[in-house]
Formats: structure tokens, sequence, C-alpha cells
């Protein structure tokens, strides 16, 4: 039985996959975090708990501050004799590389965290290795965007390099467009949980084709494929990701090269001993890598995975944290595909009801529907925060589950009790 360390969390599915993941494995965990407060929001269970507060101990200690952290975690270390350290959080995978380092525990190194969760960073390792990606330029102002923009050529894309989510992402056509996406970013300094963002934005050449995203384990040098997601995204001109199904429906040539430049960015970037989801544009000139991200896939892609495959993601980041061999091998589960699709707001308002949400779960092949409550305020989506929840699906002949997802999102209607509250910055 192991004792992990994890460090902070997103609070979405991940917040509850990777305790279970770690209990199912035998093993314990203590919890720490900056902001308890942070997780007692109205989403646990019908039983109140929320797995992440069930932990062995939950600690306070200001983890945004790795000077402050380090230390801290060594004493605790020195207390409760940890085995390994882990987060689902993309904002604090850094601290975990850090710190699993300087307990001289299993995890990949810091360097090659660091370097896949800033966009930036990410662009120019791989592209001094010539893995395929787009044109490119970093960014500190708005008149270095447009300089850069003339020699890119517009449309292109804007990024923040240190947020997750979508957050920010936008399609630009012009100098105006482009104005605007910089004074965005610009005008949001700080992010969810209170740290200082680099100021500086990346330009990107505008990618076309399918996006489909690579689930990988690497351990002790090796790089495994669990499999391939596709993707499908709306909201233009920001990137929401309004569904993804898995296996992806890519055909077998377009799937081995995806596979094939996944496993070369994680290597050239030097991550093991992670899960890995890796983001592809299908282009008409070949695959072109979209940003790495050391961590399990969220947006229920692990999920999707697990019942198809039978092989669990949470579980496999739990074991190589322990240093442990993944275990990775197929299972038959009686599923050959699972989709899910988000159901988005389209207005700003109080969220009275979802009609049709009763008879769209007692649909045949319906795995799982989760919806907002009654009374959430919300805006029109701009990024992957907005979802009024989600339907997952599953095909048990072939490649149909995504279609299912789709059509039953369709008879979900959500309901408002007033659309008078204006849209605000993306949060």
């Amino acid at each position: 039985m192991g004792h992990l360390l994890v460090v902070e969390s997103w609070v979405g599915s991940m917040s509850r996959l990777l305790p279970r993941a770690i209990r199912e494995g035998g093993h314990d965990f203590t919890f720490l975090t900056r902001d308890l407060h942070h997780y007692l929001r109205p989403t646990a269970p019908a039983d109140g708990t929320h797995p992440l507060l069930a932990a062995r101990h939950v600690v306070t200690a200001d983890t945004n501050d790795t000077q402050t952290l380090l230390p801290f975690a060594e004493r605790l270390h020195g207390l409760f004799g940890f085995d390994g350290v882990l987060s689902s959080c993309d904002y604090y995978l850094p601290a975990v590389a850090r710190t699993a380092e300087r307990l001289g525990l299993p995890g990949p190194a810091p360097r090659a965290v660091e370097n896949a969760c800033r966009k930036d960073r990410t662009r120019r390792v791989l592209a001094e290795a010539e893995v395929p990606g787009p044109r490119f330029a970093v960014c500190t102002d708005a008149a270095a965007a447009r300089a850069a923009a003339r020699e890119i050529g517009y449309p292109l894309v804007v990024k923040p390099v240190d947020l997750c989510a979508g957050m920010l992402v936008r399609q630009v056509g012009d100098d105006a467009e482009l104005e605007r996406a910089c004074r965005a970013v610009a005008e949001f300094p700080v992010n969810a949980r209170g740290q200082e963002r680099a100021p500086v934005l990346l330009l990107e050449e505008l990618l076309t084709g399918p996006e489909v995203s690579v689930e990988t384990v690497s351990h002790a040098g090796a790089v495994h494929v669990v499999g391939i997601t596709d993707k499908s995204l709306g909201g233009a001109p920001a990137f929401i990701e309004t569904g993804h199904m898995f296996p992806a429906d890519i055909g077998a040539a377009s799937a081995r090269e995806a596979a094939e430049t996944a496993v070369r960015a994680v290597r050239v970037l030097g991550l093991d001993d992670v899960v890995c989801h890796t983001e592809i544009r299908l282009t008409p000139a070949g695959p072109r890598l979209v940003e790495v991200n050391p961590r399990p896939a969220g947006n229920r892609i692990t999920e999707l995975v697990r019942h198809v495959t039978g092989i669990d993601l949470a579980a496999a980041c739990v074991d190589v944290a322990l240093g442990r061999a993944p275990d990775l091998a197929p299972r038959p589960t009686g599923v050959r595909s699972a989709a899910v699709a988000f159901l988005l707001p389209a207005v700003a308002g109080t969220l009275a009801a979802v009609d049709g949400a009763d008879e769209v779960r007692r649909e045949p092949g319906v795995l799982e529907l989760d919806l907002a409550e009654p009374g959430r305020t919300v805006r029109p989506a701009t990024s992957n925060n907005e979802y009024l929840g989600h339907i997952m699906t599953a095909d048990t002949e072939g490649p149909g589950a995504r279609g299912t997802a789709e059509r039953l999102l369709g008879r979900l209607r959500p309901a408002y009790d007033r659309q008078d509250i204006p849209a605000a910055v993306p949060a």
C-alpha cells in the first residue's frame, strides 16, 4: 500500500477519478491545498463527502510558492513517509515534479514538465527537434503581435501560454481582432488559482483538419499509446470542445501518423513516468502538434477510454507516480465506441431547468447524463469552463456513439428564469 501526496486538483471529474483510483489501488493519500474552500462546492455526492476530503490528512500550505512548498512537503514527508506525489491540475504539475525531485520520489523531470506546461516553451523545444507544428511567434505586446501577424499571415490563432480549457484562445482575421484578443489576454494577469501569469502570448498559424488527442503512458523510458480520441469543436472564434469519441474514427493510416507524432513529441520533451494527453490536428499536409498535456485527459475522455478498453488512465497516473509499471492490458468490455457531448449555454441568464432529461436518461446506450442544477448563473460559452452538463453514450456494434450522443443532446432544452445578465470576461 502506498501513501501519496496529492497537491491540489481540478474540481471537475478528475477530482473524483483520481481519489477513486488511489483507493481502488489499495493506496491512501494526503491532500495538500492552499484554499480548502475552493473544493467545498455544491457538487459533492449524495452522501455529502467529496473524495478529496476523504484523505488520510488534509493539510493547508501555500502551494503557489515553491520556496514555501518544497520545505513544507519535506517536513510532511518526514512525518508521513510519502511514496509518490501527483496532481490533476495543470497549474500545479511543475510544482509536483519539483516536489517529487526534492523528496527523492518517482516522477517526470521538472524541466520537462515546465516546458510542457508552457505553450511557448513547448513550441520552441519541438521546433528545434523538427516535430511538425504550426508557424508561430512569441510576443510580449500588441505591437510585436502585429509584426508577427504580418509574417505568419491571417487568419491565425492567439493563445495565452499558461491557461487551460481553451481560455482566451481565439481565431483572429485582421489587426482589429488581433488587438482585441491581445487586450483580453493582457487583462487576465492572474489565473483561477491566484498565480501570476507569464506576460507573453503565442501567435500560431491556423491549422485546419480534424483534431484528435493521443492518450499515452510513459514509464521507464517506454511510451505506450493507449489510443486516440477524436474531438469536435465549436464556438468560433473560440475553440470550445463540444464532444469527443473514443476510439477516433479516422482510419488506420491517420491514426498511425498521429500516434507517431505524439510519441515523438513526448520523447523530445523528455516526459517519462507520466500520463500524457497530446492534441494533434490532422491537416492536409499531415499531422501537426497542437499541445502536450502531461496529465490524464479531462472532459471525461479517461472514462471513454475505460469503457472501451478497460484501461484506467487515472490508475495508470497513480502507478507511474509510485514508480510502478502501469497495467495497460486491454480487457473485453463489449463496447466498440464511447462518446461524450457537452451542453452549452447560448444565452446569459439563470438556469431554471433542462427539459427532456428524464426521457433522454432512459434511452439505451446512455452511460452518463450529468446536468447543472437550477439556479446557476450562466453566460454564452467562451471556453470549456461553461458547460451546462454532458451526456455519455456507448455503441456495442461500431463507431456510432458520437451520433447517438449528439442526437440525444439535441433533445435537451435548457430553460432560463431570466436572460438579462451581461456576459463577463471568461474565468
